[in-house]
């Protein structure tokens, strides 16, 4: 259990770290188009340096998502099979986990 759960925060982890880097892609943008009128050959380099770094970071949050999308896909075919092959223990699972949290909901008023 504590595998899967570290995995399940893993992701959870690479989702926000995703978010962010979408972000910072967004907001470098953002400050080219901001900076487009700017001369000099310094700002010309340092912009081409940017642009270049931006294709490459895109490239590689794009690779990430579909990392992440495949990996959830394959979580759930795998939930449902499990649930097709014991149906039976699945409900037992399901119906622990209500009695559970409906402990928990009662024992909180």
């Amino acid at each position: 259990m504590t595998t899967h759960s570290t995995s399940v925060q893993g992701d959870v982890s690479k989702e926000k770290l995703m978010q962010d880097l979408q972000l910072v892609v967004s907001d470098a943008e953002e400050l080219l188009r901001a900076t487009a009128g700017q001369a000099g050959e310094k700002v010309t380099a340092a912009r081409e340096r940017i642009q270049d770094s931006l294709e490459a970071a895109k490239a590689r949050l794009a690779v990430a998502q579909d990392a992440m999308l495949e990996k959830t896909r394959l979580a759930a075919r795998a939930t449902d099979e499990y649930v097709h092959d014991n149906p039976w223990r699945a409900v037992g699972i399901s119906a622990a986990v209500g009695v559970i949290v409906g402990m928990l909901i009662s024992r909180g008023r």
